[in-house]
Formats: C-alpha cells, sequence, structure tokens
C-alpha cells in the first residue's frame, strides 16, 4: 500500500510565489496606507520581486530581469504622475522641497517613486551581472 494515495513524482509540487505575492501585496498597502516609508517600499519591491518569479517559474520568460525592470518603470511612472498631481506648480525648487519633506499624497508618491527606481536599478544590475557571468 502507497503512504500517501494520489500524490506521484510527476506532478509538481506547490509554489511559494503565491504567499510572497500576498506578504508583498499586504505590507505594500498597509505602508502607503498608515506612510511607513520602508514598509511601502518593502512591500512594494517584495510584490514586483514575487511577479517576476512567478512569470520565471512558470516558464513565460527565460530571465526575470526584464520584467522586474519593466514594472519598476510602472511604479516610477504611477509615483511620478501621484507627486506631480499634488503640486501647485512644478518646478525644480517645488519637487525638492516636497521630496525633502513628504506628507500625505506626496509621500505615497515618492515611495513609489522610490520602490520604481530601486527595481529599475536591481533589474538593469541583474541583466548586466548575468550576461558578464555567462
Amino acid at each position: 500500500m502507497d503512504d500517501q494515495p494520489g500524490l506521484s513524482d510527476q506532478y509538481r509540487m506547490s509554489s511559494p510565489w503565491p504567499l510572497i505575492v500576498v506578504l508583498g501585496l499586504l505590507f505594500s498597502e498597509l505602508g502607503l496606507l498608515f506612510n511607513v516609508f520602508p514598509v511601502a517600499v518593502g512591500g512594494l519591491l517584495l510584490f514586483v520581486g514575487a511577479i517576476a518569479g512567478i512569470v520565471l517559474e512558470s516558464g513565460y520568460a527565460d530571465r526575470p530581469w526584464n520584467l522586474l525592470a519593466g514594472l519598476g518603470v510602472a511604479l516610477c511612472v504611477l509615483g511620478a504622475l501621484v507627486t506631480v498631481t499634488q503640486l501647485d506648480s512644478v518646478t525644480l525648487d517645488a519637487i525638492t522641497t516636497v521630496v525633502g519633506q513628504p506628507n500625505g499624497i506626496v509621500g505615497r508618491g515618492v515611495e513609489l517613486l522610490i520602490a520604481g527606481i530601486v527595481s529599475v536599478v536591481i533589474g538593469a544590475g541583474g541583466r548586466v551581472a548575468e550576461s558578464e557571468s555567462i
């Protein structure tokens, strides 16, 4: 008799990515809701990294770096839109003042923008590091 009927080696094991996606969404939403910068940025990075990992594991991509950088660009655009729409005038002085002392909706836009920049840098760095090691 089989100890675990119905299970065999031909079936894939379960993936850890859905749990990581949920944790990324949870931390990013809590960080954005309560305006806690490290939690929001960390949660967004965890979320986009998990999405890139899911796509890689499922076989839709050979490397995760392009998708990670693309999701980072999307976060940058969203963060820039949120930040710019809350400013009275879009000047360099106004932007530096808001970024230096973010508050309210502008702070959340800056959090999105920073997470996007970090994702783009990691995606580009991953592509460069991987191409040099091959």
